[in-house]
């Protein structure tokens, strides 16, 4: 997203391929952000951080959300539930909030293992990788999924919300990273459901290339 004519509040310190902030920049289109937010795009990793990135979040990690006199936000749920409530939107409705919430939870705790794993390749030399670690990983990401499909499917038909966001994010990325280990297969309410909901203008233009 150009940013040279935003006369922008917030920065968004991101990184294109990253599911966490995919999140984000799908919720700043939902809700008509764009013009308050502009994205600082960063090379960062485990083992190294970007240095503006480390200054504006002690953690290094991303997202982050610096703000003009006020402290940089972090971690994407609450970064999301910030600009929710910044552009007065009903991405967490109160009457279902604890379902979206949830949701929302249940999809970042599965990311973290998708990419816990993509870290434990990448990270280490091929005689180092834990294959029985990595298996362990999976069957967290397979048993959520299983979850999603046998318990969550009402909350595929709800009015979009942040929990929807989380869970296109979500399957978007094992579709990126994992893809080779047919995470659809068994699932096809969840498969259906993420490649009718990828053509929405806000996660379309988000999609990781």
């Amino acid at each position: 997203m150009p940013t040279d004519h935003i006369i922008a509040d917030h920065t968004l310190f991101s990184s294109p391929a990253s599911p966490y902030v995919r999140k984000v920049r799908c919720m700043m289109r939902e809700l008509n952000l764009e013009d308050r937010v502009a994205e600082k795009v960063v090379t960062t990793n485990a083992l190294e951080t970007d240095p503006d990135l480390a200054a504006a979040n002690p953690l290094g990690r991303i997202p982050a959300l610096a703000r003009t006199g006020a402290p940089t936000l972090c971690d994407s749920r609450v970064i999301t539930r910030y600009l929710n409530d910044l552009a007065g939107g009903d991405l967490y409705p109160e009457d279902r909030l604890w379902q979206v919430l949830t949701l929302e939870a249940l999809c970042d705790g599965m990311l973290d293992s998708a990419v816990a794993m993509v870290y434990e390749r990448r990270l280490r030399s091929e005689d180092k990788v834990d294959e029985g670690w990595l298996d362990a990983q999976w069957r967290k990401v397979t048993r959520t999924l299983d979850r999603l499909e046998s318990d969550w499917t009402d909350s595929l038909s709800t009015p979009f919300d942040a929990g929807q966001i989380a869970l296109a994010s979500a399957l978007g990325y094992l579709d990126l990273r994992h893809g080779d280990r047919g995470w659809r297969d068994g699932h096809p309410t969840l498969s259906a459901w993420v490649d009718e909901i990828a053509t929405r203008p806000s996660l379309a233009a988000t999609a990781p290339a």
